[in-house]
């Protein structure tokens, strides 16, 4: 049978992973303050990498990072009218193997991938959603040559 509420926007409608503005703006925050631990960590992997090839890969991807870091706080301070002070009290924990580096890495983009995207719900369309759907796509990408890295250094 025909049932027409299937087919039409009901604003009654929140989905389970639906967040609040101001949810978004504190996780824009935590994504910004851990940013020390993040640059202390990929140097780390760099200096580790067992080639330049693959050192130039995990390069990339600490500057992407980095342009990421800048755009959320030009984002949390366009939505809340300040800067983001401080850095996170989170205690950096140091590589003990390149291997175990690079797996680290690999679930830190996809939990990063998570966290933004619980921030992309809590925009308004517009550019500040744009922009966090681009460094999803960066975070996806990242996670998919962290895997390949793994990959290639696994014993064979």
């Amino acid at each position: 049978m025909f049932n027409p509420h299937h087919y039409y926007y009901r604003s009654t409608f929140a989905p389970v992973w639906s967040t609040s503005t101001a949810e978004a703006i504190n996780l824009i925050k935590e994504a910004v303050q851990g940013e020390r631990n993040d640059e202390l960590f990929y140097d780390e992997l760099i200096k580790l990498a067992p080639n330049s090839t693959q050192a130039t890969i995990i390069t990339g991807i600490r500057n992407d990072e980095r342009g990421h870091n800048m755009m959320y706080r030009q984002m949390y301070k366009d939505l809340t009218g300040q800067d983001i002070s401080g850095e996170s009290g989170e205690q950096y924990i140091p590589i003990n193997s390149y291997i175990n580096g690079l797996q680290r890495a690999f679930e830190g983009e996809l939990a990063a991938i998570e966290k933004y995207r619980r921030i992309w719900f809590g925009l308004p369309y517009g550019i500040y959603k744009d922009t966090v759907w681009g460094i999803i796509l960066d975070e996806q990408k990242h996670a998919d040559k962290y895997n390949n890295l793994i990959s290639y250094n696994l014993p064979k």
